[in-house]
C-alpha cells in the first residue's frame, strides 16, 4: 500500500508514561525515517518537561522527555500514538486533556496506534466503542470492566481494527509500530527497520503468551 510522505505523526503524553511504550516504537519510527520522510511531533498538556515516575510508585524511577507541542499548538496529524502506563489511571495532571486531545483529534487522523494501557485512554475517548481492541493482559480485567462498549481480544499481540490499532503491553508497542510500517511502506522495510534496530519481530498478532501467563479465557 503507498502512503502520502511525509506522514505527520504525533505521540501524546502524559505524567507516568511507560517509557518503552514511546521508545520502542519511536525508534522503530527514527530508523524508518532514515529512508521515509516524515515529521514527529511530541505532545504534551505544556512545554515543561514529563516524566515516566509513576505518582503511585513514589521509590521508582524515571526518565523525562520535553514536548514540542501541546494539545493545543499540535499540527494537523496522520498518525496518533498513545503510550500507556501506570499514568492511564487515576487524574494525573493533564489526562483528561490528553482524553479531550485525543477525542477531537481522531476524526482526522489516518491512523489511531495504541500500545498497552494506552488503550485505556483511547477508550474513555469514545473512540473504540464497538470496535476490536487489546490492551496489557495484567490490566484486562480493570480495563474490560471500565469500557464495557469496546470489543476486547485477550489473546492477540495487536489488534487492528479500521484505523485503530491496539497493542498488548509495553514492549508489544515495537511489534504493532513494524506491523504498521510493513502495511504502510511493505514488508522489506518493515524487515529493514527490524534488521536496523536487531529487533526479532513477533508477526503473527494472535501471538501472546502473556494472555496465558494471566490466565485469560480463549476469546469466543
Amino acid at each position: 500500500m503507498t502512503s502520502p510522505t511525509p506522514l505527520s505523526i504525533g505521540c501524546l503524553l502524559f505524567p507516568g508514561f511507560q517509557a518503552l511504550d514511546v521508545f520502542g516504537p519511536l525508534d522503530a519510527l527514527n530508523v524508518l525515517s532514515y529512508t521515509t520522510p516524515l515529521t514527529l511531533s511530541i505532545i504534551g498538556a505544556s512545554l515543561s518537561p514529563i516524566s515516566t515516575h509513576p505518582a503511585s510508585q513514589p521509590t521508582a524511577i524515571g526518565q523525562t522527555i520535553v514536548p514540542t507541542h501541546t494539545f493545543s499548538s499540535a499540527p494537523p496529524l496522520d498518525v496518533l500514538l498513545i503510550p500507556g502506563g501506570y499514568g492511564t489511571r487515576g487524574s494525573p495532571p493533564g489526562l483528561e486533556e490528553a482524553i479531550d486531545f485525543i477525542r477531537s483529534r481522531f476524526p482526522e487522523l489516518k491512523y489511531m496506534i495504541t500500545v498497552c494501557t494506552g488503550s485505556r485512554l483511547a477508550a474513555r475517548a469514545g473512540v473504540l466503542d464497538g470496535l476490536r481492541a487489546t490492551t496489557n493482559k495484567r490490566a484486562w480485567l480493570d480495563t474490560r470492566e471500565m469500557a464495557p462498549g469496546v470489543k476486547w481480544v485477550a489473546h492477540a499481540r495487536w489488534v487492528v481494527d479500521g484505523k485503530c490499532w491496539t497493542s498488548a503491553g509495553v514492549s508489544a508497542g515495537i511489534d504493532v509500530v513494524l506491523a504498521w510500517v510493513e502495511e504502510v511502506y511493505g514488508r522489506e522495510k518493515a524487515g529493514e527497520v527490524a534488521g536496523v534496530m536487531e529487533y526479532e519481530r513477533h508477526e503473527d498478532s494472535r501471538w501472546d503468551p502473556f494472555a496465558v501467563a494471566n490466565g485469560l479465557p480463549v476469546d469466543e
